[in-house]
């Protein structure tokens, strides 16, 4: 295990805040919700599997995280609720959009943690490749249907997305974004991690242009990290590929509460709160490809995307909000 592994530094507590984690039953989810808990948080877990998530909301009510000591995390812990989600259904996001709108006052952090990594091709019944839909296309959604709900919780609200060091592997394949051609299992991962930093950095520019304030956006790299999301690893990559992975992480990798750090660290620094756009790892600002400072890269996914979920492109925020709500209502 690698020996210099930062982890978040700030006290801060989030009484009274509403965090809801994706794919928080297991791995760096689990933990991220664990340490937000601590914090006084009301932390949903928005899972697909509701007794994995029942487990994982047991144990993190047993066992505290180990890095947070001290007076002011002792007893005062926040509350924990589950909502069923499944990010490779369009319908199941919206409805989960829906029950969350309806039930939660406010929302203030909005953290895109789910994820599957190198799976065999498939497509969802959306029609697109699953890597991407469960990665990036479901959590797009989610965010702009969530997006009045955290806007009237502002200021001090929070998205944040989960990518990771693999972005830097592969340009987005805008004329095959299903890589039907040439499927490649990790290089479709690293498309749907290169198109979340795009989705945060055109995000954070767009709410900017609409003078939505109090919004801010982030994306990371939590490190390499053998989790549960590793499982496909081995299949439709080369001989040995899993032994290979288990190898790093074993020299370079973290544990699950380390790999966490950095997505608490964009959750809760108070300098984090002056910062907007940008891409960290080691809970530190840093370096993305240049195919992820791509604006043009950023404002044709974002008008594809839009595209593929039956939005208009070439609509502003404001109506494109409009336009989500209009698509909650029609879930009731």
């Amino acid at each position: 295990m690698w020996p210099f592994n930062p982890s978040c530094k700030s006290t801060a507590r989030l009484d009274g805040k509403t965090v809801i984690i994706t794919g928080a039953n297991a791995g760096i989810g689990k933990e991220t919700a664990r340490d937000l808990y601590r914090r006084g948080a009301r932390v949903i877990l928005a899972c697909r599997d509701r007794i994995k998530a029942e487990a994982a909301v047991d144990d993190i009510k047993k066992n505290p995280p180990s890095n947070l000591a001290g007076p002011q995390f002792a007893g005062n812990v926040g509350e924990l609720a589950i909502y069923e989600l499944r990010l490779d259904n369009f319908r199941s996001v919206r409805e989960c959009a829906n029950n969350l709108l309806r039930h939660e006052p406010t929302i203030h952090i909005l953290i895109n943690n789910a994820g599957i990594c190198s799976c065999p091709f498939k497509k969802t019944e959306d029609g697109n490749e699953i890597q991407l839909q469960t990665n990036y296309l479901g959590h797009f959604l989610l965010t702009l249907l969530l997006l009045p709900k955290l806007q009237s919780s502002a200021p001090g609200c929070r998205i944040i997305n989960v990518s990771s060091i693999a972005h830097w592997f592969i340009n987005m394949h805008f004329d095959d974004l299903n890589m039907e051609k040439s499927y490649n299992p990790l290089l479709a991962y690293a498309q749907s991690k290169l198109a979340n930093i795009l989705f945060t950095k055109e995000l954070a520019r767009r709410l900017a242009d609409a003078n939505i304030q109090g919004i801010n956006t982030y994306a990371l790299h939590p490190g390499l990290i053998a989790t549960d999301i590793s499982r496909h690893v081995n299949q439709g990559m080369f001989y040995g590929s899993k032994f290979l992975f288990n190898l790093l992480c074993w020299i370079f990798g973290k544990n699950v509460e380390q790999g966490a750090q950095t997505t608490i660290h964009c959750s809760v620094d108070e300098k984090a709160d002056e910062e907007t756009g940008l891409y960290y790892y080691d809970c530190h600002p840093g370096m993305t490809s240049f195919k992820a400072k791509d604006r043009r890269n950023a404002e044709r996914l974002w008008n594809v995307t839009c595209w593929l979920l039956h939005l208009k492109p070439e609509a502003n925020m404001t109506e494109l909000l409009k336009i989500v709500s209009r698509q909650i209502t029609e879930c009731d």
